[in-house]
């Protein structure tokens, strides 16, 4: 029961505010329509059976006054749409038992005094009348059909009301849409806000409590794309520093061949250059990037990445296609897909690309035959400097940072990169991205 009331209910806040404010007006109207047309009944009633108290009177003494052989002939004319006349009859059901018929039975008979009541039974094809068997003064029978006559309401005021309740409908949703819109625009604002967290400033116009939220979500997107260039900017000025050093020891070891282990020394100075380079990349990544949005063939930047690759002689291969052109940054792209290459590569010998169009999604897997990564660190490896070898060797660890710069470009590009253990043996790396035309 649960499920069914969570799939019935609407997702979005607006939806939801609506329903329940529309809700409440609609039960409010039609608990006020349904005591106005109550009270209008009762107080009808009242009016009505009044009436018939003095009218059926009335006539019932000018007909007891009347001739025998003419009493007939006015029956017509003093019938009433809630009371007739008759000499004939019979009263063979048992008297009312609804409240209301019971009680307006129960008035015609005490209006008709000072006439005996000789019996009185409620139709049974009728259950809004009774016949009344009364005696006159001749000791003539008098037969009365008397009749509950209900009392419509005007479908005018029907119509008035769903009016009313239409109205109101309108002004609460639009009073909620009122309320909601600049929450969407910061849920939208905060969509936007991409890796490189520069800023898309939201409207402050509204209400001032939307001004008020509005202003500080601009100060707090400005404050965190503040921290986030001046660690970037720490974080390059050492990479960049630390070059000149690295090359000046560089070129001492050269000078001194005859220096115990200088090829290990220029082995790890190497290593240093590469990871301050790779440094360097990763904080312009996190900068963002300037390049223009273009529209591009997918088909055919693959096949030139996948046939560079097989230029120098490395095992990688491409299936499926794309079919339709996409709009993207291409130099972002090819640095995505030359990272994922290279790690298939590195750890797993072959890189087996594959492209596909799915569900308005550009899919590119990028698969290998390596030994995998255990399930608990397939999310922990996209982050920076983490890697999976606890030997820290390089040569076999690498710097930690080609696929968190996979994974930071491909975020910068609205898509998602999520990483996979074949079934086969392996790992699948899944880029995802919009395929805006």
């Amino acid at each position: 029961m649960r499920s069914i009331l969570q799939r019935l209910v609407p997702s979005t806040l607006l939806a939801r505010v609506a329903l329940l404010v529309v809700l409440g007006m609609g039960v409010a109207q039609l608990l006020t329509y349904m005591a106005i047309r109550h009270e209008r009944e009762q107080a009808l009633m009242r009016l009505m059976i009044s009436g018939v108290e003095r009218d059926i009177a009335s006539s019932v003494a000018l007909i007891d006054r009347l001739p025998a052989n003419e009493r007939q002939d006015w029956f017509p004319k003093l019938e009433r749409p809630n009371y007739s006349f008759s000499l004939e009859g019979a009263v063979s059901n048992a008297a009312p038992t609804d409240p209301a018929l019971a009680r307006f039975a129960q008035v015609v008979a005490d209006a008709l005094q000072p006439f005996p009541v000789l019996a009185m039974g409620q139709l049974g094809d009728r259950p809004d009348a009774v016949r009344i068997q009364l005696r006159l003064s001749d000791g003539a029978p008098l037969y009365i059909v008397a009749r509950r006559v209900p009392m419509p309401v005007s479908g005018w005021v029907t119509w008035l009301l769903l009016g009313q309740l239409l109205v109101l409908a309108g002004l609460a949703w639009l009073a909620v849409r009122l309320v909601t819109r600049p929450l969407e625009r910061l849920a939208t604002a905060a969509d936007q806000l991409g890796p490189d967290l520069q800023p898309t400033v939201v409207a402050e116009a509204g209400p001032a409590e939307v001004v008020r939220a509005a202003r500080a979500f601009n100060a707090m997107q400005r404050r965190m794309a503040g921290y986030l260039n001046e660690r970037m900017q720490i974080l390059a000025a050492i990479s960049h520093d630390l070059q000149t050093p690295i090359t000046r020891m560089r070129l001492r070891v050269d000078l001194m061949d005859d220096m115990p282990d200088a090829d290990k020394f220029r082995q790890d100075l190497e290593a240093m250059r590469s990871l301050v380079q790779e440094g360097l990349n990763y904080a312009k990544t996190l900068q963002g990037s300037d390049e223009k949005v273009r529209r591009l063939d997918m088909d055919a930047l693959l096949r030139s990445i996948v046939n560079d690759y097989a230029d120098t002689g490395s095992p990688v291969t491409m299936d499926g296609a794309a079919g339709q052109p996409i709009r993207t940054r291409p130099n972002a792209l090819r640095r995505i897909l030359g990272n994922l290459i290279d790690n298939a590569l590195k750890y797993g010998q072959r890189a087996d690309v594959h492209l596909r169009l799915q569900a308005g999604h550009l899919c590119i897997d990028v698969c290998d035959a390596g030994p995998g990564i255990p399930e608990e660190q397939l999310a922990a490896v996209l982050q920076p400097f983490y890697r999976v070898e606890a030997s820290r060797n390089r040569d076999t660890g690498g710097s930690g940072l080609g696929l968190a710069i996979a994974h930071q470009l491909s975020l910068s590009l609205g898509g998602t990169l999520s990483l996979h253990n074949r079934p086969e043996g392996g790992l699948r790396a899944s880029l995802q991205l919009p395929a805006t035309r």
